[in-house]
Order: C-alpha cells, then sequence, then structure tokens
C-alpha cells in the first residue's frame, strides 16, 4: 500500500494503542476546532484553518504520537507540558497513557488565537 491519502487511511495503518491515541486526538480536533479542515501533509494528519494555514499536525510512532503546533504556542504552555517530552513545537503523547484532552484543546484553542489575531503562520 502506498502513502496514506486520508487521515482516515493514516490511522488505519496503527493498532491497538496507537490507533487508539491517534482516533482520540482527531477527535478531540473535530470537536475543538470544527472550522478546520483534515488533510495529509508531508505525510501525517493536519488540520488546516478556512485561510489555508496549517493549525497543527499530528504523527504516530512506535511508542507514541507526537501532536506538533508552533514552537511559539508550545513554548507557551512549557509549565503545563512540564511531565512530556516536547521538541521545537511538538509534544510526545507516549501510548498507554491518557491523553491529555483539556490540555491539547488549550493548545489548539492558543493555536488558533495566534493565527487569527497575531497572523502566526506555520513553522
Amino acid at each position: 500500500m502506498g502513502k496514506p491519502q486520508t487521515i482516515d487511511e493514516y490511522i488505519e495503518g496503527f493498532a491497538g494503542q496507537g490507533r487508539e491515541v491517534l482516533e482520540q486526538v482527531r477527535a478531540l480536533a473535530l470537536d475543538a476546532v470544527p472550522a478546520a479542515s483534515e488533510a495529509i501533509k508531508w505525510g501525517h494528519p493536519a488540520w488546516v484553518h478556512p485561510s489555508g494555514t496549517i493549525l497543527f499536525m499530528v504523527s504516530g510512532h512506535a511508542k507514541h504520537a507526537n501532536v506538533a503546533f508552533t514552537p511559539s504556542t508550545r513554548e507557551a504552555f512549557d509549565a503545563a507540558l512540564a511531565d512530556f517530552a516536547t521538541g521545537k513545537g511538538s509534544v510526545k503523547l507516549p501510548y498507554g497513557q491518557p491523553v491529555p484532552g483539556d490540555l491539547l484543546r488549550q493548545m489548539i484553542a492558543f493555536r488558533v488565537r495566534e493565527h487569527e489575531d497575531d497572523g502566526v503562520l506555520w513553522m
């Protein structure tokens, strides 16, 4: 099978806890930003603002999922993310642990505001 063309195809490529976490992040994203469209960008699920700017992305890996925001969004939540491994703009969600839904909702809301109010584009 080739590269996934839809988020459904992407998620179907995972099993068990990986699929569960990806499905939870997707459901959370659809609820938090219903105006965003779903797309595959660089081979990974992304949620795109109606203006065409990527808001955030998710990627699945062997033992965790990454949710990638802009570095400014991730930095705004440094204190709340103290118990998570993070990258430039990403948060690592280990499989087998609860998805931090409330925190991700806050980060998504921040990301939408920083784009709409401050004009922050994707990386």
